[in-house]
Formats: C-alpha cells, sequence, structure tokens
C-alpha cells in the first residue's frame, strides 16, 4: 500500500510572501476541529489493536520509519486507541480567524503584521517553495504549552538502552513564559514593560542530585527571529552565572541525549535552518488521555498530590508505555544551515489539528538515523483537574533516545498551565543569582 501523502489542498496561485487568503469558517473548522466528522481510516488498521513485531510490516504506512524499526526490532509495542479531537484554547481559535488573513512572511522568512493565533491555518500548499516554513511558524506560535506552564516535578533518567541499566537521574523544576501574542492569561496580549522585545522566556532549576543542584537555565527568544537568543547558565557549584555560547545548543545538555536545540521537538530560530514541507501523512502518534492509560508508573515516587507519571518499558526501559493513535500529520524537513551543525536534517512530523511535534526524528552529518524524539501529548480535560478546559495538549512524557550509542533519557512531566507560578520576575539573569545564593 502506497503512503498516504497529501499534496495540498489550498488554492492554487497562493503567493508565498503575500498575505494569506481570507480566514473562512471551514478553514477554521479543518483546522481545529479535525476529528469532530472526520475519522481516519486505513486499511488493515483498527483503532484499538495491538501492533507488535508480527503484525507492523501490514502497517508501516502509519508509522514513522523509526517507530516502525524499533517495534520489527521488538523494542517495543504499541497499543492503538480511537483518534479523538484536541480541543484548542477558544480565544487562540478566535484570534487566528480575526487575524491570520493579515498575516504574511517578508523576504527574510519573518513574520510580518502577526497578533495571536495560528499564523497560517490553510492547508499547505505542496506547490508553495515556503510551505515548509509557514508550518513551523504555525509551531513556533502554538500554544504549545499555553501563555504560562509549571512542570513540577520533572524527571529525566538516563538508562543504557542494552541492559536497561539506570544510570543516573535528575529531578527539574520548569518554567515557560510568553510574552507576547498571549490568548490565555493577562495581561494580553502582552506583557509589559518589555524593553528587550523577547517573545518567550524558559527557565529551569535542577533539584537534584546534589553534585547538579542549583544548576539553572535560563533562555531568551527574541520577538525578531533574526536576533539570536540569549542563554546563560547558572553553576551552583561556581555560584556563577555563564553566558552561553552559541555552540552550546547543540552540545549535550548536562549529560543527557538532549541538546537545548532540541527542547519541545524544536527549540531554536526559525532562520537557522531550510524548512521544507514533504507531504501530508496520517501516522500514529503519542496522543493519549492520561487518566485512561492502562498503566501508570508507581515511580518516581514522593508527588504530594498523588499523581502518577507514563510508565516506560521495553528495550531497556526506554519506551514510552502509552497509547498510540492516527492522526492526521504534515511532514517537515528542517536543514540546518550551519555547515558545523551536528545534524544533517531534523523530520518533524506536525500534529495537522494542535500544531506540536509529536515525533522528531534526527539524523547526523552523513544522514544516519541517529535520534528518535516521541513526546507524548494529554488531552487537557484527561489530566490533572486544574489543566481541565485550558484547550492545551498536555507535555505528559517524551523520550530522548539515541540508537547509535543504545542509550536513552526518559522524561516523565507533571505539566501545568497556569500564570501564577510564573512571574515575569523570575526570567531574569537577577533570579538566577538570587535563587542561586
Amino acid at each position: 500500500m502506497k503512503k498516504l501523502l497529501i499534496a495540498g489542498a489550498a488554492a492554487a496561485g497562493l503567493a508565498s510572501a503575500a498575505a494569506t487568503a481570507e480566514v473562512s469558517d471551514q478553514v477554521i473548522k479543518n483546522a481545529f476541529g479535525l476529528y469532530d466528522n472526520w475519522t481516519v481510516k486505513v486499511p488493515g488498521y483498527e483503532p484499538g489493536m495491538k501492533i507488535t513485531k508480527d503484525n507492523v510490516d501490514k502497517l508501516k504506512d502509519v508509522m514513522d520509519p523509526f517507530t516502525a524499526r524499533y517495534v520489527k526490532q521488538g523494542w517495543f509495542e504499541i497499543q492503538t486507541t480511537p483518534s479523538f479531537s484536541l480541543p484548542q484554547n477558544a480565544n487562540y481559535i478566535k484570534q487566528t480567524k480575526q487575524h491570520a488573513d493579515k498575516v504574511s512572511l517578508t523576504p527574510q522568512g519573518t513574520l510580518a503584521n502577526f497578533v495571536a493565533g495560528r499564523p497560517f491555518p490553510q492547508e499547505p500548499d505542496a506547490n508553495d517553495p515556503q510551505a515548509g516554513l509557514k508550518l513551523i511558524w504555525n509551531f513556533q506560535r502554538s500554544i504549545n504549552a499555553g501563555d504560562s506552564e509549571t512542570i513540577y516535578p520533572f524527571w529525566w533518567t538516563f538508562r543504557n538502552t542494552k541492559t536497561g541499566q539506570t544510570e543516573r537521574q535528575l529531578r527539574f523544576e520548569w518554567h515557560f513564559l510568553n510574552w507576547k501574542h498571549r490568548v490565555m492569561f493577562e495581561p494580553m496580549p502582552d506583557i509589559q514593560p518589555n524593553p528587550a522585545n523577547i517573545f518567550r522566556s524558559i527557565y529551569s532549576i535542577v533539584l537534584e542530585p546534589f553534585d547538579l543542584s542549583n544548576t539553572q537555565l535560563l533562555i531568551h527568544r527574541y520577538e525578531d527571529d533574526l536576533q539570536r537568543d540569549d542563554g546563560w547558565l547558572y553553576l551552583g557549584f561556581q555560584r556563577r552565572v555563564r553566558r552561553l555560547a552559541v555552540g552550546q545548543i547543540t552540545d549535550a545538555f548536562l549529560g543527557t541525549d538532549a541538546m537545548i536545540e532540541d527542547f519541545e521537538g524544536y527549540n531554536g530560530r526559525i532562520s537557522d535552518y531550510k524548512w521544507t514541507y514533504k507531504g501530508t501523512q496520517n501516522i500514529l502518534m503519542p496522543y493519549e488521555k492520561h487518566d485512561e492509560q492502562p498503566v501508570l508508573d508507581t515511580e518516581p515516587a514522593g508527588d504530594k498530590d498523588g499523581f502518577k507519571f507514563v510508565k516506560f518499558g521495553g528495550q531497556g526501559n526506554c519506551f514510552p508505555q502509552v497509547t498510540w493513535q492516527l492522526r492526521k500529520s504534515y511532514i517537515i524537513e528542517g536543514n540546518p544551515k550551519d555547515p558545523n551543525h551536528p545534524l544533517s536534517k531534523r523530520l518533524i512530523y506536525m500534529d495537522a489539528e494542535s500544531a506540536t511535534l509529536p515525533v522528531v526524528l534526527l539524523y547526523d552529518k552523513k544522514g544516519t538515523p541517529w535520534k528518535y524524539f516521541p513526546i507524548c501529548k494529554a488531552h487537557s480535560d484527561h489530566h490533572l483537574a486544574k489543566n481541565k478546559g485550558r484547550g492545551v495538549a498536555i507535555d505528559d512524557c517524551a523520550l530522548f533516545f539515541d540508537e547509535q550509542a543504545m542509550h536513552c533519557t526518559t522524561l516523565q512531566f507533571k505539566s501545568y498551565i497556569n500564570s501564577e507560578q510564573n512571574p515575569a520576575t523570575q526570567f531574569n539573569v537577577q533570579n538566577l543569582r538570587k535563587t542561586g545564593r
């Protein structure tokens, strides 16, 4: 069976750098209510079936190549469930409807006339040479973590994939804040004052083990994508703040299998890559309802409200034990412009409905498969009670797997979409020093 590749359904003649066509009610419905009246059907696939090494060959057309290969090798099995719609924040949809028809790309590939919402909600056009660029902008301006998210506790576990041995475990606290184009929490649309014109900030602190305790990371991404991100690292054992050099975002982060650039699927400037739309495919993705998972982990223990994390199993205890479902994805290939970058390409399977990145495949400079990065996303109404109604695909688990080194870093999240735990004062260099004392 041939792969279900869709050439694109946008009207012919869209100019890549011109403002998009009027955003009709049908465009909004197709973008944000994808599964309301549509069931993904593929011959040989039935929701609820289990995919194992014995039947995976018949189902390769609904899987990315890395996942299919790992299942074929018997490293893990996939329990499927029916596809469901992931409700998106109502104001985000409203802002898309109101403003997207004015958005365009500048000659430099940055956004022009963007206010809030999804910049390019129309179906990608295979004849548009900037279709991939528009899609990755949809991700960067998505509500991947809402306007404001806290992840605590956040466990990162280093594992030997050959033996299953746990080598090390880090406990983090992470915070994400959108300064601009906000749609969920006041102030909207922007936090003021913001003289540096920061678009988004990420702050994290290591809580354990002892030798890394109080290590902190701060990243500022600016509204102008041509302006380089600023990053600072506070090293607890040195009691000093160090500015991150440009090359450090592609180094291993604190000994894990991840680069800073890998966070959330892609955590870099849009302008650092060439982005190409490779087609549309219905594939299995780790989208789930946390409270309906067949098995959750009793470890790590100690969460005060009894929250249970996603469990990992399979080869080396590296693979998330969550249900997967068939979903429409846009395939985007990203090629780094820097010849010294460790990757030759980043192959992204973007969820068409939420514009999040549940499956990312990394290839080394020779073009050889290298790292596998699935990100589990939970329905916000089936997670923490305080996340109900947020309209955000909740971060629930992730895996950084280096198949060449046979080593993995598993990530277990307890995510909370909120504003009260993320004051703007937390996202500055002075806070690093103050917290580090």
